[in-house]
């Protein structure tokens, strides 16, 4: 470790020794963050509505207050938006989160008050970069310069009092001043519009700098890295920026993408440190670089619930304080925030791993799994199998997605799998969709029941697609770069249709 990382070390000891707290004192410090969040908010218009004043208790909590989406709260947003102070939170709000969550149309416009934007999103990265250090002890992080491939374009105003932009653009915007001299490229290139001039622009202003640290989504990190090597010709990052030593990555699961970064990162010390920072907050950091799950951060001004995938749907599901949960079961996590959001469905799914402290792995999303058959298969299921699969047959991902497929006339189905290849396998479609179906079977038992001899779910079909595919449907809809993804799992056909017709276009040609 370098003096001048070792010297800035010091600064988190004090800020880990509350984190190690998590272990055996979650439930009050949870508690806490309830009582704090309703006595902050009970005098808002919202506040006043649910009688927050009343509320003394988890239960009452509960009781009180519906779950929230965002239909719901979107008029309350608007106002606000408009400049109307103490509506959902106490003061104005000047700043707005723009989300799809996906490649949908609808943008949904989250709120971004001073205190989750300090207290949660900020923290978060100082909490990041803490733990690392402590896991990596012979980091020199600060000798280089970090590296941060964020929003696809700059933040722009609503109207007169507000501005919005991806969570990553509104960020940077007010980052304190210091920051950027350990970071690059500068404001201006990073918030550039156009995504493709943006890449350009990076590579050409971070080649022949030290950069030793990266931040973002991997799909995207991958298009500039491969960029990077393309404009200096070189076979691997380590021969540009030999200092490389982590990336800090968020967004998507980084499993389908891992063999990749190993071959053009070839180096012991590189490390990968998954964090899982949406635009309604920052809820966890992987604190323990042998452990891919998550830390759930406590302190951040966030009261957590989670309600059994199961219980979805029924009419009244059932939330579950943090201390109720189980390890091994998904859960849909619901979130209450500095940000303005009370009884949140934030629309993610996790796993816990462990409940001392508690610790896990995103499972998917509440509308991106497929269920058309009973099989409940979750993107994590997706990531894991396919990851295995392209290693045992030499095969070098890019992107994919999948969807039903019914067969009306056999009463059953399939899965239809598009994937997009760097590399593709070196056996046939057949043999690899053959050894894909055996992975999941082998990690999901619903799959597996429903899969057995064919009963209402028969092998999968899978479709490789044209180089750019992918690509080009993102273009299409003005998706390209930073926070944007992949939907990977539908249980309906809208997204692979679209992406069928594009390869067949290129095939055309």
């Amino acid at each position: 470790m370098d003096i001048l990382t070792k010297t800035i070390s010091l600064f988190f000891r004090h800020r880990l020794n509350d984190i190690d707290l998590f272990a055996s004192h979650a439930d009050q410090i949870q508690n806490r963050q309830l009582k704090s969040l309703l006595s902050t908010a009970r005098n808002t218009e919202w506040g006043k509505k649910y009688d927050y004043k009343s509320i003394s208790s988890y239960q009452a909590f509960k009781e009180h207050i519906p779950l929230q989406t965002y239909e719901e709260i979107k008029p309350f947003v608007n106002r606000m938006i408009n400049g109307e102070k103490n509506i959902l939170w106490p003061s104005t709000v000047r700043w707005y989160a723009k989300s799809s969550g996906t490649t949908n149309d609808r943008s949904k416009f989250l709120p971004v008050t001073k205190e989750i934007l300090k207290g949660c999103h900020y923290k978060g990265g100082f909490d990041s970069v803490a733990l690392y250090l402590r896991n990596n002890p012979q980091s020199r992080f600060f000798a280089g310069k970090g590296l941060i491939l964020g929003g696809s374009h700059s933040p722009s105003p609503l109207n007169k009092e507000s501005h919005c932009g991806d969570l990553s653009a509104v960020l940077l915007q007010n980052l304190n001043p210091l920051i950027n001299y350990i970071r690059v490229p500068s404001k201006k290139i990073i918030l550039m519009d156009e995504w493709e001039s943006k890449i350009k622009a990076i590579v050409e202003n971070t080649y022949n700098k030290n950069v030793n640290n990266l931040s973002g989504v991997p799909s995207w990190m991958l298009v500039l890295i491969k960029a990077i090597l393309q404009k200096t010709g070189k076979q691997d990052l380590t021969e540009v920026w030999p200092d490389i030593e982590v990336f800090f990555h968020g967004g998507i699961s980084f499993e389908p993408y891992r063999e990749q970064y190993k071959s053009l990162i070839p180096t012991e010390k590189m490390h990968y440190v998954e964090t899982y920072n949406a635009s309604e907050g920052f809820f966890g950091i992987q604190s323990d670089l042998t452990d891919q799950s998550m830390l759930l951060m406590l302190d951040y001004g966030i009261f957590y619930e989670f309600i059994p995938v199961n219980d979805l749907e029924s009419a009244n599901p059932t939330a579950l304080p943090l201390e109720a949960v189980e390890t091994g079961k998904n859960y849909a996590m619901v979130i209450t925030t500095s940000g303005g959001l009370w009884r949140y469905l934030i629309g993610d799914t996790v796993r816990f791993t462990s409940v001392h402290p508690y610790k896990f792995v995103i499972s998917g999303r509440t509308k991106h799994y497929i269920n058309a058959f009973g099989e409940e298969l979750m993107i994590d299921n997706a990531d894991k199998a396919l990851s295995l699969t392209c290693k045992e047959t030499n095969a070098v991902l890019k992107e994919y997605t999948v969807a039903p497929l019914f067969l009306l006339d056999k009463a059953k189905g399939r899965h239809q799998w598009f994937i997009e290849f760097e590399q593709e396998p070196s056996i046939s479609i057949a043999e690899f969709t053959s050894v894909l179906d055996n992975h999941l079977k082998e990690l999901n038992s619903d799959y597996d029941a429903k899969r057995y001899k064919d009963i209402s779910l028969t092998i999968p079909e899978v479709i490789f697609a044209k180089p750019g595919v992918f690509y080009h449907w993102l273009k299409e809809k003005g998706k390209l770069g930073g926070q944007h993804k992949i939907p990977r799992l539908n249980n309906d056909r809208t997204h692979i249709e679209e992406l069928l017709a594009i390869n067949q276009n290129l095939n055309d040609k």
